[in-house]
């Protein structure tokens, strides 16, 4: 977070400054009473915390629809890698591509001509390190085998028109899903990943990683302002309606502010930490030696 608001100084962006700020402080200072502990939420989409949360709000919410469909497929759709420079306008025009085949199709199902496009939808853009490119693409989980083909081939129908080949077939992907839960937490990525693969045709167990700091940057302004995840087809099922008590006054708790030294909460009062974590030597050394400022 610190080298992306290096990043962000560098090009003058204020209004991300602010909330790279925010997400960097997000649950810095807690407070620990009754087995519990309290802090404040950034609720930023680059948070790795908050979006934890986020995650596990939309499989409780999701999974079980997703797990009465008899047959649910992945599927990814994609289009050809762009440079930085026309990543915001891609994010752009993928999404529109998809509004545009899912419109087409309600209308055709209203008027009882087509079958009902049913399925969660997620954006996602990787950063590739060796052409530096950028490929923004969908992942989706969908009811059925016959909507996953229909998505691919008007999908494919879109971006090659006019002789411009913009999506190839091998590309694209689909595939039955055997287990709801797990292909849902695939989708769920918020964005992009933060660790990337130098040489992406090499991974594994062996694999080094490296940070691509600038390459972050340029995708989150990119997807500013659009929605990550969208449900399209159904409804979700209405949230049930939660009493909050009534706040009580706590006289025994413990205030806490992380140490980044520490990699860890320490008490304001005391020498005491909170967790006792120590990050992995495969962490620090990533973290200490593997970040890229410049490759975007």
């Amino acid at each position: 977070m610190l080298n992306l608001i290096d990043v962000a100084k560098q090009k003058g962006n204020d209004e991300q400054l602010k909330s790279l700020w925010n997400t960097y402080h997000c649950q810095s200072d807690i407070i620990s009473t009754n087995g519990r502990i309290y802090g404040r939420y950034c609720k930023n989409r680059f948070c790795t915390l908050c979006c934890s949360i986020r995650k596990a709000e939309i499989i409780n919410k999701y999974f079980p629809i997703i797990e009465k469909w008899e047959e649910p497929y992945f599927v990814t759709l994609t289009v050809k890698a762009c440079k930085a420079e026309k990543l915001k306008l891609m994010v752009s025009k993928v999404l529109q591509g998809f509004q545009l085949i899912k419109d087409k199709h309600k209308k055709s199902y209203q008027r009882g001509k087509g079958i009902k496009l049913i399925g969660v939808k997620s954006l996602e853009c990787n950063f590739n390190p060796t052409k530096k490119t950028y490929n923004p693409h969908l992942h989706l989980i969908v009811a059925n085998k016959e909507i996953a083909e229909i998505l691919i081939k008007d999908w494919l129908e879109l971006w090659n028109r006019k002789g411009k080949l913009f999506a190839s077939r091998k590309a694209q992907d689909m595939k039955k899903i055997f287990n709801a839960e797990t292909g849902l937490i695939e989708i769920i990525k918020y964005g992009t990943k933060i660790f990337t693969e130098p040489d992406i045709k090499k991974k594994g167990e062996n694999s080094s990683y490296q940070i691509y700091v600038a390459a972050l940057d340029v995708i989150l302004r990119a997807m500013k302002g659009k929605r990550i995840f969208e449900r399209f087809g159904f409804n979700s099922e209405k949230k049930s309606v939660i009493e909050i008590a009534e706040p009580q006054p706590v006289t025994d708790y413990k205030q806490w502010e992380f140490n980044p030294k520490l990699s860890d909460w320490k008490n304001t009062d005391t020498d005491e930490v909170l967790t006792g974590y120590k990050p992995k030597h495969q962490l620090t050394a990533i973290l200490s030696n593997c970040i890229d400022l410049d490759s975007k």
